[in-house]
């Protein structure tokens, strides 16, 4: 996951793909959770029965050697957690690499065993904040791990977001109540280990078979304020589109009022204020007779923008059957939001993430690939 540099001087982070995708900097940004449970003891019905005696020879223990504590034959005395007293503002990654005689992959890797708490709470963020007067405390064995995630990496969580990056077949959210796994209900469960009362809200969506970043709101204030300010807040929002067949322009622009029929399919109205007005504008990467591979930027986000004007173009996205595509290369829609970059609602911080072209889109570009079928 790339967050790109800009010009205006503001922070940015760079990780890559799903598998080692990097949180953005942020002053917001907070611990990563863990769970905690309390366990509760009951007095047995036989504790309140009279003891039976029993012998002297047998009451008394049989001492040989060292002394053992009672009940666990295996104990092993537990080391105290190692503590540094913060003393200037700095990222945990950095102060324990100070602290700590161990190379940087050794020290992220303590933090992704829950080895590391600020302040009695376990952090694995390693771009976490200290502040001074904070202690940090680094113990011997790790805590409980965190459930994994399935179709969905963390790429930067604060006090008011969280953006990820969705793979292709994972629902944003469920369209009823039933029982299958979206990155709501994971993000869910995600926030409410350290606060039964934490909840996500969506701010705006993903198609199932999209890939890419999307982002969550940690609550109402923050969703509606990103929602109701969207076309200021939101700067750039650009995906990637494998398309069927040459497409001619090198660049251009698709305009038309879009409208959803009765089995919800979404199509461009003929008659002009007829419907939702949406604007899409793209640039073609790379092309052969088969294929092309476009960039493309929303001006408008209306439902299933990006693949009814695709259609309407001529070139519908690969794979993508219910608008027209006729090729099952890809075996998955050939579409991702490749960046995202908007103003915190917030910090007013300027954040960018951009993820990598998925390597599908680019195989039928490869000199050795076979023809589409």
């Amino acid at each position: 996951m790339n967050k790109r540099n800009r010009s205006t001087g503001r922070p940015s982070a760079k990780g890559k793909g799903p598998a080692s995708a990097s949180a953005a900097r942020s002053p917001k940004a907070n611990a990563s959770t863990s769970s905690s449970g309390a366990s509760t003891s009951r007095n047995s019905e036989a504790s309140k029965k009279p003891l039976t005696s029993k012998s002297s020879a047998a009451s008394k223990p049989k001492h040989s050697g060292a002394p053992k504590r009672a009940g666990n034959a295996h104990y092993r005395k537990q080391e105290p957690p190692r503590q540094y007293k913060v003393t200037e503002p700095d990222e945990l990654l950095n102060f324990l690499l100070q602290h700590l005689k161990s190379g940087r992959n050794a020290v992220k890797s303590i933090l992704g065993r829950g080895q590391v708490s600020v302040d009695q709470t376990v952090v694995t963020k390693f771009n976490h904040p200290l502040t001074p007067g904070q202690m940090v405390s680094i113990s011997k064995e790790g805590a409980v791990a965190a459930p994994t995630m399935s179709g969905l990496t963390i790429l930067h969580e604060d006090d008011d977001i969280i953006v990820i990056r969705k793979d292709a077949g994972l629902l944003s959210i469920a369209a009823d109540r039933s029982d299958e796994i979206t990155a709501y209900r994971q993000l869910t469960e995600h926030v409410r280990r350290t606060d039964s009362r934490n909840r996500i809200f969506v701010v705006h969506r993903l198609d199932r078979d999209t890939s890419g970043v999307m982002m969550f709101a940690k609550s109402e204030e923050v969703k509606q304020n990103l929602q109701d300010n969207w076309k200021d807040k939101v700067q750039e929002r650009v995906y990637v589109a494998l398309v069927e067949g040459q497409v001619a322009k090198p660049v251009g622009t698709i305009s038309s009022w879009l409208k959803e029929s009765k089995t919800l399919k979404m199509y461009s109205s003929p008659r002009p204020n007829d419907g939702q007005h949406a604007v899409t504008h793209y640039k073609r990467l790379q092309s052969n007779r088969e294929f092309s591979l476009l960039e493309v930027r929303l001006e408008t986000g209306r439902k299933n923008q990006i693949r009814v004007h695709m259609e309407d173009l001529g070139h519908p996205i690969a794979g993508d059957k219910k608008y027209g595509s006729r090729t099952k290369t890809l075996g998955r829609l050939g579409l991702h939001a490749r960046v995202l970059s908007f103003i915190h609602p917030t910090t007013d911080e300027l954040m960018t993430f951009e993820t990598d072209i998925p390597k599908q889109f680019l195989y039928p570009f490869r000199t050795d690939a076979p023809a589409s079928k």
